[in-house]
């Protein structure tokens, strides 16, 4: 059951989360799909996607009675997603995850088969939307634009590639696409 798990990834600036957030309320309902939700080290009510909010010793909590299917560090948060998260996929249901680059080698050797969803865009849309969202230098941009393009798709693993250059719908709608072509959902 292990195939039957999507880990998409992206590089800051790439509209995962929005894309992520398009598909969910176009999608139909009684899609075979498992959304994943988060643990994050950060409050519920932070915004931004729906997660399950904790301190760091709560987070700490889950990792030492061995709660997470996985776990990564990044951007000084800590995520995690839940056992009972992922195992949907004994019951025949896709599990969609919002996952992580640095700890895409990690969760390959975890759920052998997986197939990797990379949201992406050209660089020069990265740029000027981290340029317009404003939290980090021009050097700093510049080297979140150099990983960008640093993708290793473990061996195993089948990729698919969503580009996001242009508005939303037009992103969403190749990403829903791609996902209805993994679980095999005839379109609707």
């Amino acid at each position: 059951m292990n195939g039957r798990l999507i880990y998409v990834v992206g590089p800051s600036g790439a509209g995962k989360d929005s894309l992520l957030a398009w598909v969910r309320e176009h999608l139909p309902a009684n899609a075979p799909l498992h959304w994943a939700r988060r643990t994050i080290t950060r409050p519920a009510d932070a915004g931004g996607e729906a997660h399950e909010g904790l301190d760091d010793e709560g987070f700490e909590r889950v990792v030492q009675a061995q709660g997470f299917a996985m776990h990564w560090q990044a951007n000084g948060l800590r995520y995690g997603i839940r056992l009972d998260e992922v195992a949907h996929q004994a019951q025949g249901r896709w599990v969609l995850l919002n996952g992580s680059r640095a700890y895409l080698p990690q969760a390959a050797r975890l759920y052998p088969g997986m197939t990797v969803v990379h949201i992406t865009a050209d660089a020069s849309v990265l740029r000027q939307r981290l340029v317009k969202r404003g939290r980090e230098s021009a050097q700093e941009i510049e080297r979140r634009i150099e990983r960008a393009v640093d993708l290793q798709v473990p061996e195993g693993s089948a990729l698919h590639e969503v580009r996001n250059n242009a508005g939303l719908e037009t992103a969403g709608r190749q990403l829903m696409t791609v996902i209805k072509e993994i679980t095999g959902m005839a379109d609707a």
